[in-house]
């Protein structure tokens, strides 16, 4: 496979940035305890905190936008949205949101209650933290060699399916609204899923008759 020696693209704008000594950055992490969210953006120079699509957009995003239709409205951009997320996943109803968390305390405030249980691989931060705003539990249900950072395994972020069958059936079905599979598993470390292993939740969800949430 060929290796290029520059990036297949054109920067067409350039923001300055500031590179930090060893000497500032151990200063400005203590200043900060050690918690990545309280850095300074701008003493930040490699940013590798998310993976959420922050960093520079193409030259086909920023022409979208200009395109946009931003009517209060009967916006046009609006139904090529919905259009597009209906012929993708076949849902009727499309709820648009700024992020992914937003969507989180929507579908927990509904589905959720006091006592509830929510499998899920792993449990993102923010989903954890929507899931037990509304009193129910958050349950980790990750293959054992997904605990493990030395071994080697082609997918460390699959759900354990025996685990899972056992918290239904030990819980009944009317204490666990919905499961989740978070793909990839980033609370564990961005590993990846099996389709099979999707499939194989997928068949005990059907089998007690609980939503499938991917």
């Amino acid at each position: 496979m060929p290796k290029t020696i520059i990036e297949p693209f054109r920067i067409k704008s350039v923001e300055p940035i500031r590179q930090t000594t060893r000497a500032e950055r151990e200063q400005l992490l203590r200043a900060a305890y050690y918690n990545l969210f309280l850095l300074p953006a701008d003493d930040v120079l490699i940013d590798l905190l998310t993976d959420s699509g922050t960093g520079a957009m193409s030259t086909h995003q920023w022409a979208a936008l200009v395109e946009g239709d931003e009517s209060y409205a009967g916006s046009r951009s609006f139904d090529r949205f919905r259009d597009s997320i209906q012929d993708i996943f076949d849902y009727k109803h499309v709820i648009p949101t700024h992020q992914g968390r937003a969507a989180e305390r929507i579908l927990f405030s509904v589905m959720c209650k006091k006592g509830d249980i929510v499998p899920n691989n792993t449990h993102f931060d923010t989903t954890r933290a929507n899931v037990e705003f509304v009193g129910a539990q958050a349950v980790d249900l990750m293959i054992a060699e997904g605990k493990q950072p030395g071994l080697r395994h082609p997918f460390k972020g699959n759900m354990d399916v025996e685990a899972l069958e056992t918290l239904i059936t030990r819980a009944t079905r009317d204490k666990v609204p919905l499961v989740m599979l978070t793909v990839t598993n980033n609370s564990g470390g961005g590993q990846p899923v099996s389709m099979e292993n999707v499939r194989q939740v997928s068949a005990v969800c059907r089998k007690h008759r609980s939503k499938h949430v991917g």
